[in-house]
């Protein structure tokens, strides 16, 4: 668990800056979860590693900023994908107050607005596209 969802994270970072900082700059998102927010129970390696996410990309944006690297991250609550088909959907969709799951769609909107030049001054942030799970 923690291997894939902050290991990962972590040595994409490792290999990128470096890259990005030799062509002057540049913005990652990295993918939480709304569990690296909130805990939750009966899961707690993966709520532990997108806490993770969390803190390395709040790190990192902090290390990176003065050098023309942002780093943001996104926090999808559950997302109508075919890793949803394994849970019972009415159940999941019962926890985001909007009363629906979100779209992969939605998501991509909000990492395409990070990754892009309007979001100049973003760095460091944490992105729900939740429909209010982690308001509650």
């Amino acid at each position: 668990m923690i291997d894939i969802n902050l290991n990962a994270v972590f040595y994409g970072l490792h290999y990128q800056i470096p890259a990005m900082l030799k062509l002057g700059g540049g913005a990652i998102v990295n993918t939480a979860s709304i569990l690296g927010l909130v805990g939750t129970k009966n899961i707690s390696g993966y709520v532990a590693a997108k806490h993770g996410v969390t803190g390395l990309t709040k790190t990192a944006s902090l290390e990176y900023a003065d050098q023309g690297i942002r780093i943001n991250s996104v926090h999808p609550g559950y997302i109508q994908t075919p890793l949803i088909g394994e849970f019972e959907e009415s159940e999941l969709v019962k926890l985001h107050p909007i009363g629906r799951l979100g779209k992969p769609e939605e998501v991509a909107q909000v990492v395409a607005f990070l990754l892009s030049d309007e979001a100049s001054f973003v760095t460091g942030s944490q992105y729900t596209v939740d429909g209010s799970y982690t308001s509650q």
